[in-house]
């Protein structure tokens, strides 16, 4: 009995020695590989690397984050073979991290990430577009949530555009995807704006960012440019394969099968309304059917429109005053009062107007078209709110502040919006003309649907 306890223990005090052994061999070298890849030495660092990843693949999450970057860097510099061969180390070394690293991994995100590496190499690996759009699909409905690259919501889409034009995919498909990215894209623009506004808001009130907040703030901004530029490009892919003659007799067809689905009837209504295809019966079908079986800020923003249609104009504003009513969800609320303001600014209703762009700016103060739109119809105005010639030109002096504020608040406008108010500030009174009128520091007040007032510069 006392030799077999003798063993066990001896036996224990071997395997305690061995991990111990095996734990300072993996912080040994895992040490080394680390220092190496500080240095940017990835051929130094590759072998020590390999070796834990090989023996330890547990042991930490540096053997992924470091091996990436390695890995990433003998890409770049091999061709062939080996550079395929290292591509495809990377993509088995990010499926290494879900496996070993679940918490620490986002599964989606990786997934996409490998998916847009076959992409960006498919003639070297051999893909096909059916391959890689199964590749992106697969990592999308695994991981939704963190699928969030710009780059690769793009790839998707743009895949899924390449095999309708093959005909491998129907124009049904073609849709269902678009709304799928776009919402999406909305999703991650809506998330982005929201951590921005709070930002945004603290300067407003007078207190400086802090520098954290302040890389923040640089952060949000550059994603909600990303979110920006793949936007138009994913409409510019898309192009006029979503018209009128391809969707509705698209629509038509699936109509009474989808006719108590309120997500295929919202989806059909918005890509109608979208596509300017309102005047069509089956825009009235959908709508009624829409807000009958699901009565939301949606069907009654399509209601408006159909008012708008039969030139009921007080109707269509009844309508879209009760979409912003029915929307619970401030960002969404935002782009209804914009929709609205856009509207009636169409129409030459530029109180009313501004009104609902003043209200999409408190929702949602980083998105600065609304800025734009106000600026706009003050420019539109000048000749007929002011009552002098000075005066008039004065009113460009307002209308290029609000596109400055546009400047200010929205990234994705910062350049087009600055433009803009440089090319009022232009129109505007110079310092001869305020030098002739002797009125430097005067308040000047515009009448007319302005009603406000500008304070002329000193000189």
């Amino acid at each position: 009995m006392k030799t077999k306890i003798t063993l066990l223990l001896t036996l224990f005090f071997v395997g305690m020695v061995s991990f111990a052994q095996q734990d300072e061999e993996a912080v040994t070298k895992l040490s080394i590989f680390h220092e190496y890849v500080k240095a940017k030495n990835f051929d130094a660092a590759y072998q020590p690397w390999m070796d834990v990843r090989t023996k330890y693949p547990k042991f930490n999450n540096a053997i992924y984050i470091d091996g990436e970057k390695i890995l990433e860097y003998k890409i770049e510099k091999s061709e062939g073979a080996e550079k395929k061969a290292f591509i495809e180390d990377l993509i088995k070394l990010w499926k290494e991290r879900v496996e070993n690293f679940p918490s620490k991994t986002e599964e989606g995100k990786y997934a996409a990430q490998a998916c847009q590496l076959m992409y960006d190499n498919r003639e070297l690996l051999g893909k096909s577009d059916s391959d890689l759009y199964a590749c992106f699909d697969a990592a999308y409905n695994l991981d939704k949530e963190t699928f969030t690259s710009p780059k690769s919501l793009y790839t998707y889409f743009s895949l899924m555009v390449d095999l309708y034009d093959a005909k491998q995919k129907p124009a049904a498909d073609l849709f269902n995807k678009y709304d799928d990215v776009v919402e999406k894209v909305e999703v991650e623009v809506k998330n982005y704006s929201e951590k921005l506004n709070e930002l945004l808001a603290k300067e407003e009130a007078g207190t400086a960012l802090t520098s954290k907040e302040d890389r923040y703030k640089k952060y949000y901004e550059s994603y909600l440019n990303a979110y920006d530029q793949i936007s138009g490009s994913i409409d510019q892919k898309l192009g006029d394969r979503a018209n009128c003659e391809n969707l509705i007799p698209l629509y038509q067809k699936g109509f009474e099968e989808n006719k108590t689905n309120a997500v295929w009837l919202q989806r059909a209504a918005g890509k109608m309304s979208e596509k300017d295809c309102t005047d069509d019966p089956l825009f009235f079908k959908l709508v009624n059917a829409y807000h009958a079986l699901s009565p939301s800020a949606s069907s009654a923003y399509y209601l408006g429109i159909l008012k708008d249609k039969e030139g009921k104009s007080n109707e269509a504003i009844a309508f879209y005053e009760e979409a912003i009513k029915l929307e619970t969800d401030n960002f969404k609320k935002a782009k209804l009062n914009n929709r609205i303001g856009l509207k009636l600014k169409a129409k030459g209703n530029y109180g009313r107007a501004r009104s609902f762009f003043r209200e999409a700016l408190r929702l949602n103060p980083s998105d600065g078209h609304p800025h734009l739109s106000i600026a706009a119809m003050y420019a539109a105005s000048a000749n007929s709110c002011g009552d002098t010639n000075f005066n008039k030109r004065a009113v460009f002096w307002l209308a290029a502040d609000e596109a400055r504020k546009a400047a200010s608040q929205d990234p994705t406008l910062r350049k087009a919006a600055s433009q803009t108010a440089e090319n009022y500030l232009a129109k505007a009174p110079t310092k001869s003309d305020i030098f002739s009128e002797n009125n430097g520091g005067q308040v000047i007040k515009i009448g007319c649907w302005i009603g406000a007032s500008v304070t002329v510069p000193k000189i």
